[in-house]
């Protein structure tokens, strides 16, 4: 987990013999968040299942932005050109609308959801 711009780690698993002192190492080491690599969830991203389960996740941020990046990260994923195809546009238009920052249009995250063979499923908020 990141608060500002510390990671905050959980030590789980480890001898119970051994647990202050591993406990005392990790402490020791400071990490700053922004020398980490961007996490790239495309390799995570294999079945329809696992798509299915990061859109959900996704859409509960509301935020259009951040769905149009996981969609670019699920297209890459699967194969930008085939992606395209099935959902019957271009490669560089699919390039444009999933960028991050984007504001796809209602009908290409339709399209491109159809093209990786899941759709958006509407819920009650309390359920």
């Amino acid at each position: 987990m990141q608060r500002g711009g510390q990671l905050i780690g959980v030590l789980a698993g480890g001898a119970k013999r051994t647990q202050n002192s591993d406990t005392k190492i990790y402490m020791e080491k400071r990490i700053n968040a922004a020398d980490l690599p961007d996490f790239d969830a495309a390799p995570y991203l294999d079945s329809k299942v696992a798509v299915a389960a990061y859109l959900t996740d996704i859409l509960g941020a509301n935020d259009a932005s951040l769905l149009a990046a996981a969609l670019g990260d699920i297209a890459r994923a699967h194969g930008m050109t085939e992606i395209a195809k099935s959902a019957g546009i271009t490669r560089e238009a699919l390039y444009k609308a999933l960028r991050p920052g984007s504001a796809p249009r209602f009908d290409t995250v339709n399209r491109v959801c159809a093209a990786l063979g899941v759709r958006l499923v509407v819920q009650p908020l309390d359920a």
